[in-house]
């Protein structure tokens, strides 16, 4: 059986004429494309960034941490207590025991924190660093409110206790001068990091207005 050779495959005229002819021209009533689509509408941004917008212009939260239950003198105790590794026979250990016996009393250390008034929560904006109420997320008059440009360094300090829930507090400083504190972070490096880096862009920012 012969093959038939089959030679370049040819292109009407018209359908050339398709792939080459100008927008405006495939509507048959005559529209343009960019009538159909406004210019500003796809190359037009209200933001850089989603969900960055500059300090001068509107607060914007960039994070929101709880508090460990370590942020109160109760939690740091029962901390210590867990941590008992005695006499260390695989899990048969004696801070087990006691964190199975005061599961209720952690339990209400734990939702304590978002309680209206006695909760707490630490909000990070582009501006400063503030402390809100735990489940509205007000601001506290006089409650701890650190500006972004009033600290250069923030150190960890642990406690006693605090090492079992991975928690620390925050403390911020501008030279050897402490300007606030943060009780019971959790996760307290972190957060120490995000700190950091949105002081960096604050201040990064107003030297460049300036």
């Amino acid at each position: 059986m012969k093959l038939k050779k089959s030679g370049p495959t040819r292109i009407e005229p018209d359908r050339v004429g398709f792939f080459f002819r100008p927008l405006g021209d495939l509507f048959s009533d005559g529209h343009n494309i960019d009538q159909l689509v406004p210019v500003e509408k796809y190359l037009v941004m209200k933001q850089a960034i989603a969900g960055v917008s500059p300090p001068e212009q509107e607060e914007t939260t960039i994070m929101v941490v709880w508090p460990s239950v370590a942020c109160r003198g109760l939690g740091r105790l029962l901390g210590r207590l867990y941590a008992i590794r005695f006499p260390d026979i695989y899990i048969f250990r004696l801070g087990n025991l006691f964190a199975l016996a005061f599961i209720p009393l952690a339990l209400m250390l734990y939702f304590s924190r978002i309680l209206p008034f006695i909760g707490r929560r630490y909000t990070l904006t582009n501006r400063r660093m503030v402390v809100q109420t735990g489940l509205t997320g007000a601001t506290i008059e006089g409650a701890t409110s650190i500006p972004l440009d009033s600290f250069d360094d923030i150190r960890v300090i642990q406690r006693q206790g605090d090492a079992w829930y991975d928690a620390g507090d925050l403390e911020f400083y501008q030279g050897d001068t402490k300007v606030g504190q943060l009780v019971g972070v959790s996760r307290p490096d972190s957060f120490r990091a995000t700190c950091l880096k949105a002081h960096s862009g604050f201040v990064g920012v107003q030297a460049a207005l300036e």
